[in-house]
């Protein structure tokens, strides 16, 4: 999934680490882990679209119960070794808290193990706290301690800033969610299948949805429609809310069950296009689907509209203040392209001369590519995007550059 592959730490590391995960779950409880872990074995399954999107939303949680079984082989990962850095840090936070405060963190945990929540909003939480106290900080939990509006309160020669942590999903910038799209690939598969095996070959259905999909009754609208188009061997029907065009799928070089067919394909269709390959690629048979909303995804815009929120709601104002976006759920290739193009970027420095962000001295940004420790390109270089308001006062203090100065 997102998962490094690098060679394996010593056993005993491992070991080490089964102790050290077991004791991030005891925060949580058992009773807690023992019913997540059920609910995730009825809905991440893996033969489906929509199950292997849970086991990829989930992976935290799946690692972690992992990563706490002694049965498990002692074979550690560097990613595995961050993240259980991290589950360390908690078990260490836990033991400094008060009693209420902990009862606030061990909240914080039971609410990332319910529904569609997960633990990422804790773990970016305990990852910003690492790098700001490796920066040279002194790391206040302001939040828990307090039940301040902030996450951390940061002080380093005599110089104090606001951080406050904000997970944002990149569903709300897409015109067409994954999830409605992997609920419609598992709605059409049956009847995907019954044609291909009447019609082998290679095939391209190409969608256009000029307004993407904003309900489930959309979905389902879009889904009799492509079984209709299969249905009556046709190759193109249109309506108001989707064009469909079904062509032999030609890509010189690249056989149905070639390893680089996906990355060709997102080749083809950029980053904003929703992708599914089905068929049978011993027998030579491949159905691409490959849709498009009529308008770029706005993921640049979701990122600044929860900055000036979060820059009203969660800092005082007291103190300069730094917003930490997690951009979850976001795809290797968009995360990519938001740096490459500098389309995040410009639309934080356009939001830096509005009075919204008046508050923020910076804003970050970082993904679960950074959070499980890849590398560039597929992670920015410097572990997060961050990007300096020259326009606060407190732009050119020396002792918060460290947490404040742009990664460009």
């Amino acid at each position: 999934m997102f998962l490094d592959t690098s060679p394996p730490a010593p056993a005993a590391a491992a070991e080490e680490g089964t102790a050290c995960a077991r004791g991030f779950l005891a925060l949580a409880g058992e009773a807690a882990w023992r019913h997540r872990m059920a609910d995730l074995a009825r809905h991440a399954r893996p033969r489906s679209w929509q199950g292997r999107a849970a086991q990829q939303r989930h992976a935290l949680e799946l690692l972690l119960a992992r990563l706490a079984d002694p049965r498990q082989t002692p074979r550690m990962t560097p990613a595995e070794a961050q993240v259980l850095a991290l589950a360390r840090e908690a078990v260490r936070l836990s033991d400094t808290l008060p009693e209420l405060p902990r009862a606030r963190l061990r909240a914080r945990l039971l609410d990332g193990l319910t529904g569609q929540a997960t633990l990422i909003p804790v773990f970016h939480l305990l990852r910003e706290a690492s790098r700001q106290r490796a920066r040279g900080f002194e790391v206040h939990f302001a939040g828990l301690a307090e039940e301040a509006p902030y996450d951390l309160r940061l002080e380093r020669d005599g110089a104090v800033a606001e951080l406050a942590c904000r997970t944002v999903s990149a569903e709300e910038g897409r015109h067409m969610p994954r999830g409605d799209w992997f609920a419609l690939v598992d709605g059409i598969n049956p009847d995907l299948q019954t044609w291909l095996a009447a019609h082998p070959g290679r095939y391209l259905l190409k969608m256009t949805l000029p307004e993407g999909i904003q309900s489930p009754a959309e979905r389902d609208s879009l889904q009799r429609q492509v079984s209709s188009l299969l249905a009556s061997e046709r190759r193109q029907d249109a309506s108001e809310a989707a064009i469909l065009k079904l062509d032999p799928l030609t890509l010189a070089g690249v056989r149905a069950a070639s390893a680089v067919l996906p990355s060709r394909l997102r080749e083809m269709f950029g980053p904003d296009a929703h992708l599914a390959v089905t068929g049978d690629p011993a027998g030579g048979s491949v159905f691409v689907m490959a849709a498009h909303a009529g308008r770029e995804n706005a993921l640049a815009a979701t990122v600044v509209r929860h900055l000036a929120e979060a820059a009203t709601t969660r800092l005082t104002g007291e103190h300069p203040g730094i917003v930490s976006i997690f951009l979850e759920e976001v795809e290797r290739a968009e995360w990519r392209g938001l740096r490459d193009t500098l389309e995040l970027e410009g639309a934080v420095r356009r939001f830096f001369t509005t009075p919204a962000a008046a508050r923020l001295a910076a804003a970050a940004c970082s993904s679960r590519f950074e959070l499980f420790g890849l590398t560039p390109p597929d992670a920015a270089e410097q572990g997060e995007l961050r990007f300096r308001n020259q326009a606060h006062p407190a732009a050119g203090i020396p002792g918060l550059q460290a947490a404040i100065a742009s990664f460009t």
